[in-house]
């Protein structure tokens, strides 16, 4: 069998012989190219040959992106993904992604039509709703990093050879500024929180005298709290809570499992909500659902609360209140911005919120250190002037 074979004007089929199989068969490894000329297809021909020799030839697969998927998700997806990136990732797919690539097969996506998605959910309309402009540009960027995994999982099991989002740049995220609550404004929020339930009370000071997050928070127990040393154990985060399926896992970093130590008030606090819950549960008596939970923040009859319950009483606390708005999660950013105006060490306020390293923290919160560092610079200034003075 010749090795290259003219099928058309500019068509040429090469094949590349491997020897036989354990069963006497021919192997052999076929492609089509496009040339002008037989020097053309020769040069091909040999590319091909070192390819297939070097076993980095993948034979084309007829498999759509929606089929790829469905192989994805069972032998990677839900065995690597967290929960909250899983569900993250299977939302964006069903609402943006699939419906633009599910029928395409996986070899003919180029990166321009990657570029030409990721370019019309920036456009109007895109959203899905009655807000005006395209989506946020932290979604691109999520469209884009799904897209990416999911088609390198495609070369790694050698179903195309190279990745199309490989050659498309990550979208830019536009970071917003944090400004989190000043100490005035946490005094104001303090004194409203005195007319709210007892439970949003306790968790909102807690959020801001810890910096816990809101997964940290939801999963703390009980057990959780020593009372003599007035020290929280932080080491597990509730993921899920909905129709009675509860998802409480550790967090997934080392650095996150961390000890939090309590000003004597909170703990003052702490102790009487405790008394408070204990009452709650012996009153309700055989209608407790908690089961062998007894979460601090939880329903009446131990159920806990709706992981995204939290954020959206908060909003509408800051609302009704008339306070500026903040997310829950920067309350965390208030709590830390605290610390660092009263001189705290940046290393002690990472231990505290749990961060992979101190540069995290510097980097998160660098504009609150640079002002801060800059009011000990200006104390050393009175200072040094006022002993200047004196010597006159």
């Amino acid at each position: 069998m010749a090795n290259i074979q003219k099928r058309g004007d500019n068509s040429w089929f090469l094949t590349v012989s491997l020897g036989k199989d354990h069963q006497g068969k021919y192997i052999r490894r076929t492609k089509t190219v496009n040339c002008r000329t037989k020097k053309e297809a020769e040069s091909e021909y040999a590319k091909f040959r070192q390819e297939v020799e070097a076993g980095e030839y993948i034979a084309p697969q007829k498999m759509t992106f929606g089929a790829f998927v469905e192989e994805w998700r069972d032998k990677y997806a839900v065995k690597h993904l967290g929960y909250k990136t899983l569900y993250t990732y299977e939302s964006n797919l069903k609402i943006r992604i699939l419906p633009a690539f599910q029928h395409m097969q996986l070899e003919d996506i180029k990166p321009l039509h990657i570029i030409n998605f990721l370019d019309k959910l920036e456009k109007e309309g895109s959203r899905g709703d009655k807000k005006n402009g395209g989506l946020a540009s932290g979604t691109i960027e999520i469209n884009h990093r799904i897209l990416k995994n999911i088609l390198k999982r495609a070369v790694e099991w050698r179903i195309i050879k190279r990745n199309p989002v490989s050659d498309v740049q990550k979208p830019k995220v536009d970071s917003k500024e944090i400004i989190p609550y000043d100490e005035a404004e946490v005094e104001q929020m303090l004194r409203a929180l005195q007319r709210e339930p007892y439970h949003w009370r306790i968790m909102i000071t807690l959020a801001l005298t810890t910096g816990l997050r809101r997964s940290e928070l939801l999963g703390l127990e009980w057990k959780h709290l020593d009372f003599n040393t007035g020290v929280l154990d932080v080491s597990q985060s509730m993921i899920h809570a909905l129709k009675g399926e509860v998802i409480v896992k550790q967090p997934k970093t080392k650095k996150s499992i961390r000890k939090v130590a309590l000003p004597s008030s909170m703990l003052k606090e702490l102790k009487e909500y405790y008394d408070y819950r204990m009452q709650e549960r012996n009153d309700i008596g055989d209608a407790w659902r908690g089961g062998s939970w007894f979460f601090m923040f939880s329903h009446t009859d131990g159920q806990p609360f709706h992981h995204e319950r939290p954020y959206l009483w908060f909003r509408q606390f800051v609302k009704k209140n008339g306070f500026r708005y903040i997310r829950f999660h920067d309350l965390r950013h208030t709590s830390a911005t605290i610390l660092i105006n009263q001189g705290v060490h940046a290393k002690i306020i990472s231990e505290r919120l749990g961060h992979g390293s101190i540069t995290t923290t510097m980097n998160i919160y660098g504009h609150a250190l640079r002002t801060a560092d800059q009011a000990a610079a200006d104390k050393f200034e009175s200072f040094f002037t006022s002993k200047t003075a004196q010597g006159q």
